[in-house]
This record gives C-alpha cells, sequence and structure tokens, in this order.
C-alpha cells in the first residue's frame, strides 16, 4: 500500500510535466521505478553504433564559417532481438545530461574542465589533440544541446530576476546524442524535471514498433508541421538545406500582428483635442512618480511630489498605462508619461516594422545587399521571418560578405540573452528559448580611444528623446548625450567575451568597469581622435534618423502606430552606434528604451528632470539643452 502511495504521490507531482510532454499513461509506473532507484537501462535494449564517413576530410576550423558537418557521429540502434514494442509498459528509458549550462559559461568551461570537453569532443565528433578543439565544439554542439526555462518564481513563490531566469542548456548523454532525425520518427524524447531530487533528465520512448537493428529517431522539430514553412530553416542544424534562391525581402504584418500578445490599450478619439491642450496648469503641479530617481532630483519649485495618484496632475509611472480614453473621459487634466501603444517603438521587432518603413518600399541594394533605411541595421524576426532571414544569409555566404548576426530577445534590456555569432546552425536554435530578433552585427564600428588604457574599443551613445505630441510630430533630443564604453579591445572574435563586445556594463554581475566620460569632455577628445570629422554633422544625422523613425511610427494609425493623445509626454532613450562606410561615419539604431535608467543622467547633471519636466509639462523650451526634431 505504502509504494502505490508513493506512485500516487510521483503522479501528483509530475502529471502535469508528463501530460504536456504527452508521455502515454502506460509508461509512468515504469518510469517512477526507474526514477526511483536511479536505472539507465537503455543498454538493455539499445546499441551505440560509431557512423564512419570515408569521404568526409576533417577540415581545419575557421571561425569565419560554419564548421559543422550535418552527419551525426553516432547512431543508435534497436539491438534486443524481440524488438522493441511501442505497447511495452517498460519501453522508457532514463537518459542522463552530460552537460548543463548556460551560454556564457560555455568557453570557460570548456577550458577550465579537460574531462568535459574530452567527453563533448567524443560526442561531437572534434580530435582531442586538435588546437582549436573549445572553438570547433563551440560550433557542432548546435546540433545536440537543447533548452529549457526556469519558472518565473521560486520554491518559496519569490519573483526571480531576469538574471536568474535566463535560460539553461544542456547536452544529453553519448545514448540520447545519439539519437538521429527523421521526418518520420520512431521514438521521442521529452525533458522532465524530477522535483523529488530536483535533477532534469530526458525521457525516451517509443512511438512505432521497431525491429532489431533499426536506427533510432526522432523528429528534432516535432511541434512544427511537416508543410510548414520554416521547417527546412528549423532543422538546418541537422538537415542540410539551400534556401538561397528565395525571396528573402520583408513584407510589413498586418494589424492583427501589432496587437498580439500585447494587453489590450484604449486611447482618445482620434480628432478629438483633451481639454489639457487649452487647460493653464495652476503651479505648483503636483507629480505622483514611481521612480525614485525622479522623487530624489525633481527639485524645481514649479512642480510638488504627492503620494495618491488622484491627487496627481502628473502621473510619472514606471508600469505599463493602457487606459488612456479612460483618462481623457475621468481626467482630462491630468498629464502621463507615456503614449498610447508606444511599444511600436520600445519592443525590437516592432522598431524594426516602423524604421523600415523610411525605407519606402526600397527593401535592398542588389550588388551590396545593404537594407533599407541605411541606418537600422538588417534585422529579421526569427519567429515570422526565419526562412527569409536564411535565404539572406545563405545569399550574403554566397557573396562572401560578413555574416556576422547578434540574436536579441525583444523584450529583454542589457544584454540578456544576447549572443554575436556567426554560426547559421546557432542562429536557428536560439530562438528555443523565447522569440528573438536576428540583426546584422556591425562589424566595422567606429572606434573609441580610451585614455585610460590605450585601447580602441566600441562605444555606443544614448540620446534622450522627449515626445510631446504625435500630431503633429513634436519632439526634442537632450544636447548632453551619454556614452558607454567596452573594456576590452574590438576585434571581430571571441565573441562571447562581454567586454570586448558589449558596452552595457552597469548591471554586470562580477562588477565590470564602468568607464565614466561626460559628453564635454568625449567632444574634446573626439576632436583630437578625428579632427576630420565634426560632431556636429553627426549629430545632425543622429538627430534626422530619430526624426524619420518617430515620423514612421506615426504614419499608420494605432495598433500599427503611435497614437495621439494631448495628455501624453514621454521620455524616451536610443541607444545608437557608428559604424564605417566608405570614408563616413554613419549612425546605427540599436534600440529605444522605454523608462531607462537616468540615475547617470542626473548624477552628472542635477537639473535633468527639472529642465525635462519644464519642458514636457509647462512646455519651457531650453534651446541650449535640447534640439527640437521638428
Amino acid at each position: 500500500m505504502d509504494g502505490i502511495n508513493k506512485y500516487n504521490e510521483f503522479v501528483a507531482l509530475h502529471k502535469a510535466q508528463l501530460e504536456s510532454s504527452a508521455v502515454p499513461v502506460h509508461l509512468w509506473p515504469a518510469l517512477y521505478r526507474k526514477l526511483c532507484t536511479d536505472n539507465f537501462d537503455a543498454g538493455e535494449a539499445l546499441q551505440l553504433m560509431l557512423i564512419d564517413y570515408d569521404d568526409e576530410e576533417d577540415e581545419e576550423v575557421d571561425p569565419t564559417k560554419n564548421d559543422d558537418s550535418p552527419h551525426p557521429v553516432f547512431a543508435l540502434g534497436v539491438a534486443r532481438e524481440q524488438g522493441i514494442k511501442a505497447t511495452d509498459p517498460q519501453a522508457i528509458y532514463l537518459v542522463d545530461h552530460a552537460w548543463t549550462f548556460r551560454l556564457d559559461q560555455v568557453r570557460q568551461q570548456l577550458e577550465d574542465h579537460e574531462r568535459l570537453a574530452d567527453r563533448l569532443s567524443a560526442i561531437t565528433g572534434v580530435d582531442l589533440e586538435h588546437e582549436n578543439r573549445v572553438e570547433k565544439i563551440m560550433r557542432r554542439m548546435w546540433k545536440y544541446c537543447h533548452a529549457y526555462s526556469i519558472r518565473a518564481t521560486d520554491a518559496v513563490g519569490q519573483n526571480l530576476t531576469d538574471d536568474q531566469r535566463l535560460p539553461i542548456w544542456y547536452i544529453m548523454d553519448e545514448v540520447g546524442s545519439a539519437v538521429t532525425h527523421s521526418d518520420e520518427p520512431n521514438f521521442r524524447i521529452v525533458p522532465l524535471l524530477y522535483l523529488n531530487n530536483q535533477t532534469t533528465y530526458s525521457l525516451l520512448f517509443p512511438i512505432k514498433d521497431c525491429e532489431q537493428g533499426d536506427q533510432v529517431t526522432r523528429d528534432f522539430v516535432e511541434y512544427v508541421a511537416k508543410d510548414a514553412p520554416q521547417r527546412s530553416a528549423l532543422l538546418l542544424p541537422w538537415q542540410e538545406a539551400d534556401l538561397s534562391e528565395e525571396d528573402f525581402k520583408q513584407v510589413e504584418p498586418d494589424a492583427n500582428y501589432f496587437t498580439s500578445g500585447h494587453i489590450p490599450e484604449t486611447y482618445p478619439p482620434l480628432g478629438n483635442v483633451a481639454t489639457s491642450s487649452n487647460h493653464i496648469p495652476q503651479l505648483p503641479l503636483k507629480v505622483y512618480a514611481e521612480y525614485e530617481v525622479v522623487k530624489e532630483h525633481l527639485t524645481a519649485g514649479e512642480f510638488i511630489l504627492v503620494d495618491q495618484e488622484d491627487e496627481a496632475d502628473v502621473l510619472w509611472l514606471t508600469r505599463h498605462y493602457k487606459s488612456f480614453k479612460e483618462l481623457f473621459e475621468l481626467t482630462p487634466h491630468k498629464f502621463i508619461n507615456q503614449f498610447p501603444f508606444e511599444y511600436v517603438i520600445t519592443i525590437k521587432d516592432l522598431l524594426c516594422i516602423m524604421a523600415r518603413r523610411a525605407a519606402k518600399n526600397q527593401h535592398h541594394n542588389p550588388d551590396s545587399l545593404e537594407t533599407y533605411p541605411t541606418w537600422l541595421p538588417t534585422t529579421y524576426n526569427l519567429t515570422t521571418e526565419l526562412r527569409q532571414f536564411v535565404a539572406y544569409y545563405q545569399t550574403r555566404a554566397a557573396k562572401q560578405v560578413d555574416n556576422h548576426w547578434i540574436i536579441k530577445p525583444w523584450n529583454l534590456a542589457r544584454g540578456l540573452d544576447t549572443h554575436i555569432t556567426n554560426n547559421l546552425k546557432q542562429i536557428v536554435r536560439l530562438p528555443a528559448t523565447g522569440p528573438k530578433i536576428a540583426q546584422k552585427y556591425i562589424e566595422n564600428p567606429v572606434l573609441f580611444m580610451r585614455n585610460d588604457q590605450e585601447l580602441q574599443v566600441k562605444f555606443d551613445i544614448r540620446y534622450v528623446i522627449l515626445l510631446t505630441k504625435v500630431h503633429p510630430l513634436e519632439a526634442y533630443v537632450c544636447r548632453k548625450f551619454f556614452l558607454r564604453f567596452a573594456n576590452h579591445e574590438f576585434s571581430l572574435d571571441h565573441f562571447d567575451d562581454y567586454e570586448k563586445h558589449y558596452t552595457v556594463m552597469n548591471y554586470r554581475p562580477d562588477e565590470a568597469e564602468l568607464h565614466h566620460v561626460k559628453c564635454e569632455e568625449f567632444l574634446e577628445l573626439w576632436q583630437q581622435q578625428y579632427p576630420d570629422h565634426d560632431w556636429s554633422k553627426i549629430e545632425e544625422d543622429i538627430c534626422q534618423m530619430l526624426r524619420q523613425l518617430l515620423q514612421c511610427s506615426t504614419e499608420a494609425p494605432p495598433p500599427c502606430g503611435l497614437a495621439p493623445c494631448n495628455q501624453s509626454r514621454a521620455l524616451y532613450a536610443a541607444d545608437i552606434m557608428l559604424k564605417w562606410q566608405d570614408d563616413r561615419m554613419k549612425p546605427q539604431l540599436l534600440e529605444i528604451n522605454w523608462t531607462p535608467d537616468c540615475k547617470r543622467a542626473c548624477d552628472y547633471y542635477p537639473d535633468f528632470f527639472n529642465d525635462i519636466f519644464k519642458l514636457l509639462f509647462l512646455n519651457q523650451q531650453n534651446d541650449k539643452i535640447f534640439k527640437s526634431l521638428n
């Protein structure tokens, strides 16, 4: 009776996982027994087989190319004389995980742990003595690794941070890694977190009857229909496909795409004018602020902080606000620091759609393959445009032009779950951990000589944008911009070296050095380093770029663009890099940030929020501080 109770407890704990993974119920008792006894008995029914490819040479690793043969090293075969029946209640096999890791730890772990590297060399077919062994394993591992994500809360219900919820990747042991792909598979493999000891296994079980000698296969993209257009692209790590002759042009999606996955928003009737546009505010304006930095630095006498939203004339929120129509109807005198549908410029995939409107239906230069507008790095949505991206990537490869890409989540900041690679097989696997865009990595950035290190490093520029009106467009940038610098000298290699390829250092857990340079000092150093490139001309190009983006974001009505709301005012931050194009420096728009961190701005310029609030809510324009984008 005790055994039955324990089995029932096991089912109660794991039923949701087992059902969501479609593990047949008749296999659950055997799975329970094998988990309890740690019984890895696959060897009694299955055997590893080494595959010999006589005509394949082991080429020297070239980090600029995809050094990843589509052929597996091992296969797994049915060894049992009587075969394996799909209805056999014992035919479920535990598969251990040889390596569990986060992607930013891969190189370090492989270099530090020789036995791990030896085991991965055997699984991926890399020569133990190869001088670039680690690099080669890192390129070949994408046909063998899989991922799972951490739930939003911990065991006691506490919310986990974005850092704590970063995806976990794993490579199965030799048995699991030997299962090859088939469009008509005879087995499945699914992960299971065994809650009794918090250990993750993979479960291997048949879905068809197999005879002795049959090769064990699975469908690596079983969640995708056989006739789905993206299937061949998703299968690239296991099955080669040439899509280079296909059309890689991008078409703007319909309105449904802009609302899918977003909380519905309301907005004032188009054409109506809220009384706030004619309302003469009584000073001081009462400000309700959720952002501590505003509370600390909003000191101008024209404003006073209050603790209750209903008392306020100005709402400065750090949470997304959605009820603009109700705000218009119930409290027409209130201002708010957001615009309806502003996510069209603050979420990365939508931002790129907005920007492409500036190209006026001209997609790319057929000779150079450069896409338009030239100030937006070529960007593809790896969920909706994966097939087009592969076609574009392979077309670039055929022309032998640079093919490094930076893969970013749609809605995470600070470089989280962001990766740089020229490995197509890696790129098509990364969306397994959540929606991603692939953006052309700037391989020829304008560099800055850090005077503290005598190193030429990457840097980016942050301009603060102030939006006061959508129709007609009325916007400004702060003339004082902000700089962020990499810590290691730039070169087009070791893309897992965060301090070489990224500039956001102030959130690093290992307390990476943060190099501070005010814009006034930067401009002096710039003049010394680039005397032939006047910053005022670069800034004008940046402002023209931002003006075009904001105009594009108002071309279409909501939800495909920003909605006008006379009570709305907003502050955004644009992150920008410069790249060399021939002998010219061209700005490149990386992203637009919502509720950006302004602490450093206030440390540098104590009146930062005083000046911004006066412009946004009192219309006090100051040409020395703000430059109009109108």
